[in-house]
């Protein structure tokens, strides 16, 4: 066998050749490593600022949502409004036409309660004259309303009809009360029996005197009987219910034919 002989130097030259190698092959690793870091710190400072980015479409998208759910609110809200409107604008045309009637009407019922105050107050005058005062009186203040502008033309109608069911009602009742007659030149204190519309009697506290207005003659005229005297003095105690109701005979002025 053939041996080699490895000199001192030869040695020297590889080994010295080997650690070259090895210096060389960790500087390699060094740079290697180095850019790695660099990849990854890089990787890191994208990543965050994807995160970032993930995070801030994330708030955009929930304003985003709250927006539209506020926009939808408000179209629903508007469209609430709209028609609300709507409705107030055929409400107001609505009472546009009623104020437009009601100004007709006032002006075709003023000359009808013009016309039915004259004929209340012509009838007062022609009719048997009891009350006649204040009925005089209640004429005269609804002809004093009728020119008044601070009353409505419905008040003024609801007066006019008032006194007129006034005088209905003076037809179906009896009554007495006090009044003052001039008779023969002298005023006499009388009780007035007033017998629905039929008969208007009067008579003084001692029944001395006792009368009838005559409806035909337009006049008073006097009871001098006995029994006419008992009779509207047991009219008077009954109006005034002092006794129970009974039959009274007493007598009637003829009707009067219509004109």
């Amino acid at each position: 066998m053939r041996k080699h002989r490895i000199t001192a130097g030869a040695l020297a030259v590889a080994v010295a050749a080997g650690g070259f190698v090895s210096v060389a092959a960790a500087g390699e690793l060094a740079s290697v490593l180095a850019a790695e870091a660099l990849k990854i710190e890089v990787a890191q400072a994208s990543q965050k600022k994807i995160d970032k980015m993930v995070d801030e479409t994330q708030d955009l998208l929930g304003e985003y949502k709250q927006v539209t759910k506020e926009k939808d609110g408000l179209e629903i809200y508007n469209d609430y409004l709209e028609r609300q409107v709507a409705d107030q604008v055929a409400e107001l045309e609505h009472l546009r036409a009623s104020i437009d009637e009601v100004s007709t009407m006032e002006r075709q019922i003023v000359p009808l309660m013009i016309r039915m105050l004259d004929s209340l107050e012509r009838f007062v005058q022609l009719d048997v004259p009891f009350l006649q005062k204040e009925r005089t009186e209640r004429v005269a203040r609804l002809r004093e309303m009728m020119e008044s502008a601070d009353v409505s033309a419905a008040e003024k109608f609801r007066r006019l009809t008032e006194a007129f069911q006034i005088e209905i009602d003076y037809g179906r009742t009896i009554e007495v009360y006090k009044d003052s007659l001039e008779l023969s030149g002298a005023t006499l204190e009388v009780n007035m029996l007033r017998l629905g519309r039929i008969g208007l009697y009067y008579q003084t506290n001692d029944a001395s005197v006792t009368g009838m207005w005559d409806t035909q003659a337009k006049q008073w005229t006097s009871l001098d009987d006995g029994e006419s005297r008992n009779q509207v003095r047991q009219g008077i105690r009954i109006a005034e219910k002092q006794v129970a109701p009974d039959l009274l005979q007493l007598p009637v002025p003829a009707p009067e034919a219509a004109s």
